[in-house]
């Protein structure tokens, strides 16, 4: 299986950035990581291998990408709006480097994204910013709502990249058309600590006539890697 390590110094992050790159063709996908974790982490959680197949065939090729948490949400030691304006930056990042690496590497038309945990929010968010880069979306175990890191601050860039919070306002028909076009999957356990945000994004989608599939799995199944590599086996 084809396997790349790359790193560049990202000008609008002021850093440089890690990614890995799997297999050699067929559908694109962006993987986010967990809260705070690295770029590595997916393979090292062996979510590579449970469909290396695909990798191996070219019918899949992933880009598993660094994240910025420790600077933007998750970094206590700066203000709210610092934490929400680093976020916007690792944005830019995304859709001025990395799509253009990931389209110069890869001919397809279609994008898909995804991560576990708060890569699902990622994920989630990436998609619905950018639909018209976006086609597909997997978020397994994903907890969209980023209240919860602004200490009751909240300024427009907190509003734009809180799902639960733009989605149910938005009118742009140029947003909502591409929404409709889109696949969306939203994958959750039934004791998933993340049930209920899974929960209120599928009825804001429904509410909004948008088709998405809410993917509730049994068995006991919680918010761990062996419920989601048997979920990339599933949607991959």
């Amino acid at each position: 299986m084809n396997r790349e390590y790359h790193k560049w110094f990202s000008p609008r992050l002021g850093r440089e950035m890690e990614l890995l790159v799997f297999g050699h063709g067929g559908m694109p996908m962006i993987v986010f990581p967990t809260s705070m974790g690295r770029f590595y982490d997916y393979e090292n959680r062996g979510m590579i291998d449970a469909v290396r197949g695909k990798y191996e065939s070219g019918a899949l090729q992933a880009f598993c990408v660094d994240s910025v948490d420790a600077e933007s949400w998750y970094n206590k030691a700066v203000h709210p709006a610092q934490r929400a304006a680093r976020h916007v930056e690792f944005d830019q990042y995304l859709i001025h480097e990395l799509v253009p690496f990931v389209r110069a590497r890869n001919a397809s038309a279609q994008l898909t994204v995804t991560g576990c945990s708060f890569g699902g929010y990622h994920s989630v968010n990436f998609a619905l910013r950018h639909p018209d880069a976006v086609t597909h979306c997997v978020s397994m175990g994903g907890a969209f709502d980023v209240h919860q890191f602004v200490n009751g601050y909240y300024d427009e860039n907190c509003y734009f990249n809180c799902p639960p919070d733009f989605l149910p306002n938005l009118t742009d028909a140029w947003f909502l058309d591409r929404y409709r076009r889109m696949s969306i999957v939203l994958a959750t356990g039934e004791t998933d600590i993340c049930l209920g945000e899974n929960r209120r994004l599928s009825q804001i989608l429904s509410a909004r006539g948008l088709p998405h599939w809410f993917d509730v799995w049994g068995d006991g199944a919680g918010h761990d890697w062996p419920w989601w590599e048997m979920m990339a086996r599933k949607f991959f």
